[in-house]
């Protein structure tokens, strides 16, 4: 065993993978995450005597949140990055730490005595110390003998992962809480210390999850205060002529700089996978060079860029390694990174990135190949579908809607998550669709009509935008003067993949949610013994064959 991760849905076995990842991840590269998850935690540690004394560092906050986000499944791949991230890791972590040592000595009159654990005194002062630290699998799972607080760590450490992506891409609209960033850093330090006991961190779960619907909240505050609140709209799935951009992940500042800086310009912006939803915000369909949404979900992107014969940005997660043939034409920015791929750096000083490169690339390309013709139709946040809440209401009271299927989450490449689509097809005619992230590619092309009017699936948007389906529900609920949001006829099937999906779940379980399918496994990183728990206090299930699973939500089960 070389290296060992459990993080996503597709590991191996799903148990863990120790050789290489399944997403192409590799050994050293697996290991210096590991390390430098640690190095985070020994910050936070920091951050969390800071608090004590009033200390708050903002820059710090936000290189947790963005380091976190780097280490989620398919966003970098590069060990050049992750030593650089370490090296910064303890500069700034030795910075807290004088800052603390200084205030206590302040305030007490007398040197610090140490109560921190052994983390945040990891003394690791260049590369060649940080490799072999790495190589010796330094921070990882295995170190965590006792297999039921491993399992609870995880379910934390992989939900704070899913928190920091929100929290990083509200933070680039400006929108930053202190609340959020000092919570990352006590969850973090938790994980470290050894007075926490299982009922603790259970506790820290579901904390994790109340958090969570907190910075779901900030990040859909931050999209509608910059680019409007999504509207109902009809996208292009075909092509216009000219050499374009596809640009993927999740980040609609990137994509709202590129649209400025490609004006008049001949070169068509499409969006892919994730970056759909973009279309929704007014602020963004508004520029006329945004053609259309080109393929489809996240794992297809290597065909998919033999036919798009331009350049592909990458935002944020979602990045598989690529053909070697593509590797000029990929450019990353953010927490993304590969290496031999171009990297465009951060905003500096409050100025826009600099898209000069991938725009040079995208003149010189052949125009796409159409390989899709027609258009969907998404753009149902909470706002919009509660502008139609009358109708809704009065389809549901007529039982013309009998049933709510919330099937937001993740696409991935198993053949069981064909799962998906079957079950979207055998739901009779008079149940709903309610959906976010790339999941919906399962099913959002299929032609399955509409009620009165209101389409039978309803797109709210990117994995990002999952609030808006907890926001229709807690909504509804109140439209109906119920006292519990699971006596709505609404049933939840959620697929999962990676760590913001964690998070989704962990949202919804603080909501009081109860009796959630999810597939198409349940999370390796659970024990017997956690999952038991999580079965028995939230009805959480694993998905069975789609006709069951039709027939039992359909009846309310």
């Amino acid at each position: 065993m070389s290296m060992f991760c459990h993080q996503c849905q597709e590991t191996a076995k799903n148990t863990g993978c120790t050789i290489q990842g399944v997403c192409g991840k590799k050994e050293e590269v697996a290991n210096l995450q590991d390390l430098f998850i640690w190095t985070l935690k020994g910050i936070s540690v920091w951050g969390v005597e800071g608090k004590k004394f009033g200390i708050y560092d903002e820059e710090i906050g936000f290189f947790i949140v963005k380091g976190l986000f780097s280490t989620i499944t398919n966003a970098n791949f590069s060990r050049t990055d992750f030593l650089g991230f370490i090296g910064q890791g303890l500069v700034l972590r030795e910075r807290l730490k004088e800052q603390v040592l200084a205030a206590y000595q302040k305030a007490h009159g007398r040197a610090f005595t140490s109560t921190v654990p052994e983390c945040a005194a990891y003394t690791c002062k260049d590369e060649t110390e940080i490799r072999a630290k790495a190589a010796s699998g330094a921070g990882g799972w295995l170190e965590i003998v006792n297999e039921d607080e491993r399992s609870l760590k995880a379910t934390v450490q992989y939900g704070l992962k899913g928190m920091s992506a929100y929290a990083e891409h509200a933070y680039q609209l400006k929108h930053h809480s202190q609340k959020i960033f000092e919570f990352l850093m006590e969850a973090l330090a938790a994980l470290v210390d050894p007075l926490q006991t299982q009922d603790s961190l259970l506790g820290l779960v579901l904390k994790t999850g109340e958090m969570g619907v907190e910075t779901m909240a900030l990040l859909d505050k931050a999209n509608a205060a910059g680019y409007g609140t999504p509207k109902i709209t009809t996208v292009n799935l075909g092509t216009a002529g000219r050499p374009g951009i596809l640009v993927t992940g999740h980040d609609l500042v990137d994509l709202h700089e590129l649209l400025e800086q490609t004006q008049g310009l001949g070169i068509d912006i499409y969006t892919h996978s994730e970056m759909l939803p973009a279309h929704y915000y007014p602020q963004l369909k508004r520029y006329d060079h945004l053609v259309g949404n080109y393929g489809n979900a996240w794992w297809l992107q290597k065909t998919e860029l033999d036919t798009f014969h331009g350049p592909i940005l990458f935002t944020s997660n979602c990045i598989v390694p690529p053909k070697p043939d593509h590797m000029d034409r990929i450019f990353t920015t953010g927490a993304v990174g590969f290496e031999g791929c171009v990297h465009i750096p951060d905003r500096k000083n409050g100025k826009p990135k600099d898209f000069s490169r991938i725009i040079a690339r995208a003149k010189v390309c052949q125009p796409p190949e159409q390989i899709e013709q027609g258009s969907i139709v998404g753009g149902f946040g909470h706002i919009q579908v509660m502008e139609l809440k009358d109708k809704v209401i009065a389809a549901v009271k007529s039982g013309a809607i009998k049933r709510f299927v919330v099937m937001g989450g993740c696409d991935g490449r198993q053949k069981s998550r064909d799962y998906y689509t079957k079950v979207a097809e055998l739901l009779p005619k008079d149940a709903v669709i309610l959906t976010a992230g790339c999941a919906k590619y399962k099913y959002l092309k299929l032609k399955l009509g509409d009620i009165g009017g209101i389409p039978r699936i309803l797109d709210a948007g990117q994995c990002n935008d999952s609030y808006s389906l907890a926001v229709i529900a807690l909504e509804l609920q109140k439209a109906f003067g119920l006292k519990d949001i699971n006596e709505l006829p609404i049933s939840f099937d959620i697929a999962w993949y990676e760590q913001k999906a964690v998070l989704v779940l962990l949202a919804l379980l603080s909501l009081g949610v109860k009796g959630i399918r999810l597939g198409p496994t349940l999370p390796g990183f659970l024990s017997p013994n956690v999952g038991k728990i999580l079965i028995e206090k939230f009805g959480i299930r694993a998905i069975s064959t789609p006709e069951e699973d039709v027939a039992a939500m359909m009846a309310g089960k």
